[in-house]
Parts: structure tokens; C-alpha cells; sequence
């Protein structure tokens, strides 16, 4: 009996113990995360978006955003663990060490005739002459016995009074930490217990596994299907116009099967085969034209999953576009720029037809419509004081500005909504180098080194911060993409995404950069500690470090372009002089040009016809520049645009 309850007292601890060793680290690590997470308000203030409700703590609020999945089990894990000390420690004040005097129901100090006298009635009530059951006999020879003879037989009360059992000193006693049920079953413990291993130490990591890699084989680490990246590729071409991308970023089912050469035949028999597509775009279109405000309870889910959908959905369409796709290795340039814009219309719900260019402006009426209390009608007021672009607004001195807008019909309090999203939007800065290891000019097939920092800036100090969105129903992070492009040859070089979020994470990818290039040029650990600790103050100082690494062309002329694009905001993209002006060193001469800043003026296309004209146009021009310099630098800044 002692034996088996000292096996029953195992195994709540030991899964207490199991439970214990992840819980614990788990926990101090969530709450050492919870803690250092700033208390600086990273979202917009302006009027639109705190009505918008997505940033408002309420109550319910607060305990949908604690009651996640993991909070939730972690919450579980610990009143189960409570449970399970309260129980060892009841269960533990129940199982008595070896106590005669208790044993046989006396007081300690009881006198010799007082323990024959208790010995007499227990034998009478437990002794096996007297009482048939088992239980009862071992408990008379386990128990009432040895009590017994540990309070009259000298030898055992000498062994009791030394050891603390009549018996003398005892063995090293070894159980199995499984509840006792499992082990009383006759002649039935040894499969119970093989069968408690198998199930517990093979066939639950192997059910796991199976539920993983069967998911993880339909999706990527973006949650996206590989039927759909792989229509996305398949879909893709390089002369797509932003009008276009929004087909392309509708039409990606795992059912979609189209005759690409009668595209615009099947189209009709196609929307009227698979009605899903139709109201994925309609909802699209209510987005973007700001009219979900009408759609109907019924369809109100679907938006929201939509637009959910559509960050992850338009980031794996952006790799489609950069992937290497010609003999050098080379992405696409205009889808890649048609994907940020769909991406920038549908976070700040304004129509791609506003990105038309009218008047003096690139980006037409787009960037102005994303401002709050701002109208089509407003922006006409406007243009009537010769201010026609977005980045002469943003230029202005407040008091000039507040001027016009109030001229332009705009109130006192409306104005200070636009200036507070005018702080909170980025202004961005490019600065690259390019050069190869140990050579003195650029040869074809070198390895050159791009290294470039990209700066952020607002005027309300802030870094990281969530833009101003308050039709977009979701927390959206600013992503910016990198680009190296040549746009004479519609090529993309090099791409990289950037995030001015997560300050740790930069640092920690910045330094080790740092240090293997350092490393790589043979710098002393002084050297490298120094350019370390100016790359940290550098991040910390609002920039993100992009490196990366292509083979140098053939000689030739390239008009090589940094772009730095935002998915947020529209006007904030960047475009400037890589800095990658250098040729192929011939007669000991080098070229050397410097790129003065530029403004981000591309163009957007709404029809592949239009596309088509243009790259006819430019392929009649003299390309210009040339293949990039080593150790020439520059400072991409150009007017900030959408």
C-alpha cells in the first residue's frame, strides 16, 4: 500500500515538473516583452481616425486583445499548475511517515498496559482470524505489528528511534510516475504503460507533424497559397500598368484556367463562371471609391476579410514582380511600381483614376484626396493659388498654409487635423555606395557591394509610427521596398523591404552586417567596433542599413535609379542618383557624374496600350549614364512624392 501510494504521489509531480520548465521562461519572457514596449502613441490623432474607432482602448477592446489563443492557454497552463501544487500539498499532508503511538490511536508517552491494551482491540478488529480482508490483514502485519513492536521489543524500538521504521534501515525504493488506475489493472501494467509511451513519445509528435507539413505544403510564410503564387508568376508581365495589377491581384485562384491568348474573349464567360471574382472586386472598388459605408450587413465580413487579406496578398505579388527573371537575374520595374500603388490606394481609399497626372502634378489629385476633410473640390480652390503639386503644399510654412486652406473652404479645426497628418507623414532620404573588394574599378562579372541607408524623418519626431488610415479597418505598419532599377531598360537589380518599426531588429541586423564586411576587409576589432557603433547610432538615429550584392554587367551605358516606395502613403516615395555612376575603368580614365536629387516623377500607366507606346519611345532614346563607379556615393534625395 505504501508503495503504490508513493507511485500515485509521482505523477502530479512529475507533471508539475514538465509543465513547469517551458511555462516558466515563457511567461517571464511575455511579461519582459509586455514591459519594454514603448508607451509613445504611434498613430494618428487627427479627428477621422480616432473616430474611426480602430485605435479606441475600450474595455471590450482591451480583453479581445489580451484573449489571443496563446494568452488564453498560457492563462489555462497557470490555473492548472496552481491546481497541481494545491493537490501535492493536500495529498502530501495525507501520507504520514511511520508513527507507532498514531498507528495504534494513542498518545504519545502512553504507558506499557495502554499499548498491550490498544495492540488487543486493533488484533481483534484487523487480525486475519478475525477479519477475512486482504486489506485488512496487510494493513494488521504492515502496520499494526511493526507499531507494536517498535513501542515493546527493544531491537525495533532501537531501529525506529535510529532509522525511523521498526525494520531497521530501508532500501532505495523506485516508482513509476503514473497515476495508479493505469497500473492496477491485473496482468495489464506492462501494456498499459507501452502503449502510455507510444501514444505520448511517438504517435502525438507524429500527429503534429503530419497537421503541420500538410499545411505548410498549401502555404507560404506569408500564409498566401502556392497556387497563388504561382499564377501570380505566371500571370505577371513586364509592361503591366497599375489597372492591370489590380486584374492580376483578382483574378489568382487555384481554379483559375484562362487561354491567355483570348484573354479578352474568355474574360466575360469567365466572370459569369466564377461570381466569387466579381464581388471580390466590387468590394475592392468600394475601397477604393469610399463607398462601403452602403454595403449591407451581409456583405460588411467579406470587406473586412478582404482588405485583411489584401497586405499579404499585394507583398507576395510585389516578390513576383522583383523575382530574377531574365538572364541576369533582373526583376520588373513597372508591375513593381503598379503593385505599390494599388497598395497605396487601397490603404488610404482613394480611386487609381485620382493618380492620373493632371496639371503640374506626377501623381494627380491622389496624394491630396489621402488628407483628411480634403475634396475634389477643395483641391480645385486650391490649384486656382498656384499650388498644383502635393509637395508644395507640404512645403509651405504653416501659417501660408493654414492661410490657403482656410481660403480654400477648409475650418480652423479641420486645419489642424491636416497638420496633424502632414507631421506624421515620412520623409525619406537615400544615401548608397557601391564598390567591389580589393579592386580599384568595376569589371564586368565583379561582385559589387550596394550598401545604402535610408533615412526617415517626420516632423513630429516620431520613427516607426502607423499611418493615417481611417477607412482602412486594420492596424497597418508601414513597409517601404528598396529598389535598384535601371527604368530605361524597365530592369530591377536588387530589392530589398525595410521596416522602421522594430528598432531591436535593425540594430541587431545592422551590426551584423557591419561586422562581416568589416571583417571581410580585414579591419582590426577597433576599426570594427567603431563602424558598429556608428551604424547603431545611425539606426537608433531613424535610418535602416540595405546591403546586398549583383554581378556587374557587361560594359555599357546604365541609367541606374534608387527607389525607396512606400505601400502606406501616397506622395512619400523616393527616387534618386544610385550613386552608381562608374563604368568599366578603360585607359586609366573613369568617368565620374554626380546625381543631383531628384524628384520621383514617375508616371502612372492605366493601359497596357499606353505602356507599350512609352517603352517604344524610350528604346529610340540614348540611354544615360553609365555602369556604377566603386567608392562613388550620393544622397538620394528628391522631393518626397507619392
Amino acid at each position: 500500500m505504501a508503495a503504490s501510494e508513493e507511485n500515485s504521489a509521482l505523477f502530479p509531480i512529475f507533471i508539475l515538473t514538465i509543465m513547469a520548465l517551458p511555462l516558466v521562461p515563457y511567461t517571464v519572457m511575455k511579461l519582459c516583452r509586455a514591459a519594454s514596449k514603448k508607451s509613445k502613441i504611434t498613430h494618428c490623432q487627427c479627428s477621422e481616425c480616432l473616430r474611426s474607432g480602430k485605435y479606441r482602448r475600450s474595455i471590450f477592446k482591451r480583453i479581445s486583445t489580451f484573449s489571443t489563443c496563446s494568452n488564453l492557454t498560457l492563462v489555462l497552463l497557470w490555473v492548472v499548475m496552481i491546481f497541481l501544487v494545491y493537490y501535492i500539498k493536500n495529498m502530501s499532508g495525507e501520507i504520514q511517515v511511520f508513527e507507532p503511538f498514531s498507528i495504534l490511536g494513542l498518545e504519545p508517552g502512553a504507558s506499557d498496559s495502554e499499548i498491550k491494551k490498544a495492540y488487543r482491540r486493533l488484533s481483534i478488529q484487523y487480525h486475519p482470524d478475525k477479519n477475512p480482508d486482504p486489506e485488512a490483514n496487510k494493513f494488521f502485519v504492515e502496520y499494526i505489528s511493526k507499531a507494536y513492536q517498535a513501542l515493546t521489543d527493544p531491537i525495533s524500538k532501537e531501529n525506529f528511534e535510529k532509522y525511523g521504521h521498526p525494520d531497521g534501515k530501508q532500501g532505495f525504493q523506485m516508482g513509476i510516475a503514473l497515476p495508479q488506475f493505469l497500473l492496477d489493472i491485473d496482468g495489464a501494467s506492462g501494456g498499459i504503460l507501452l502503449l502510455w509511451i507510444v501514444g505520448v513519445c511517438i504517435l502525438l509528435p507524429l500527429v503534429i507533424a503530419v497537421i503541420y507539413l500538410s499545411r505548410s505544403s498549401k502555404y507560404t510564410g506569408n500564409y498566401v497559397m502556392h497556387h497563388t503564387l504561382s499564377n501570380y508568376y505566371r500571370l505577371m508581365k513586364p509592361s503591366l500598368a497599375p489597372s492591370k495589377v489590380m486584374e492580376l491581384f483578382l483574378l489568382v485562384r487555384s481554379e483559375l484556367n484562362l487561354d491567355l491568348k483570348n484573354i479578352k474573349q474568355e474574360q466575360a464567360k469567365f466572370w459569369k463562371q466564377h461570381p466569387p471574382f466579381v464581388k471580390t472586386e466590387l468590394l475592392i472598388q468600394a475601397q477604393l471609391t469610399r463607398e462601403s459605408d452602403s454595403l449591407s450587413p451581409a456583405l460588411v465580413g467579406d470587406f473586412r476579410r478582404v482588405l485583411e487579406l489584401a497586405p499579404r496578398l499585394l507583398e507576395e505579388l510585389m516578390k513576383m514582380a522583383v523575382i530574377p527573371r531574365t538572364a541576369q537575374g533582373h526583376g520588373w520595374l513597372r508591375p513593381a511600381v503598379g503593385v505599390v500603388e494599388l497598395s497605396q490606394c487601397i490603404i488610404q481609399a482613394v480611386p487609381l483614376s485620382a493618380k492620373k497626372t493632371t496639371g503640374g502634378s506626377s501623381e494627380g489629385i491622389a496624394p491630396f484626396l489621402q488628407l483628411p476633410h480634403i475634396s475634389e473640390s477643395v483641391i480645385k480652390r486650391i490649384a486656382r493659388k498656384k499650388v498644383r503639386t502635393f509637395q508644395e503644399l507640404r512645403d509651405m510654412s504653416l501659417e501660408d498654409r493654414a492661410e490657403l486652406l482656410q481660403a480654400a473652404g477648409v475650418s480652423s479645426t479641420e486645419v489642424q487635423d491636416i497638420e496633424r497628418v502632414l507631421e506624421m507623414m515620412p520623409s525619406l532620404s537615400i544615401e548608397v555606395t557601391c564598390e567591389t573588394e580589393g579592386e580599384e574599378g568595376i569589371q564586368e562579372g565583379d561582385v559589387v557591394t550596394i550598401q545604402a541607408w535610408v533615412t526617415l524623418k517626420r516632423d513630429n519626431g516620431l520613427v516607426g509610427a502607423l499611418p493615417h488610415a481611417p477607412r482602412y479597418p486594420f492596424h497597418k505598419e508601414e513597409s517601404f521596398w528598396f529598389l535598384l532599377a535601371d527604368p530605361n531598360s524597365n530592369d530591377v537589380w536588387f530589392s530589398q523591404k525595410l521596416s522602421f518599426m522594430d528598432e531591436a531588429a535593425a540594430v541587431s541586423a545592422a551590426s551584423k552586417a557591419i561586422e562581416e564586411t568589416m571583417e571581410g576587409l580585414g579591419a582590426d576589432a577597433k576599426e570594427k567596433s567603431k563602424a558598429i557603433r556608428e551604424a547603431v547610432e545611425k539606426v537608433r538615429g531613424g535610418s535602416r542599413l540595405v546591403m546586398g550584392k549583383f554581378l556587374a554587367p557587361v560594359e555599357g551605358n546604365y541609367n541606374l535609379m534608387c527607389y525607396c516606395l512606400c505601400d502606406s502613403w501616397i506622395g512619400c516615395d523616393k527616387k534618386g542618383g544610385a550613386a552608381l555612376e562608374e563604368a568599366i575603368v578603360e585607359d586609366g580614365v573613369e568617368e565620374e557624374e554626380e546625381n543631383d536629387e531628384e524628384e520621383y516623377d514617375y508616371e502612372s500607366e492605366y493601359s497596357e496600350d499606353e505602356a507599350d507606346e512609352q517603352d517604344s519611345k524610350k528604346k529610340g532614346k540614348t540611354a544615360n549614364g553609365t555602369v556604377p563607379k566603386k567608392g562613388s556615393s550620393s544622397e538620394g534625395s528628391g522631393t518626397d512624392e507619392d
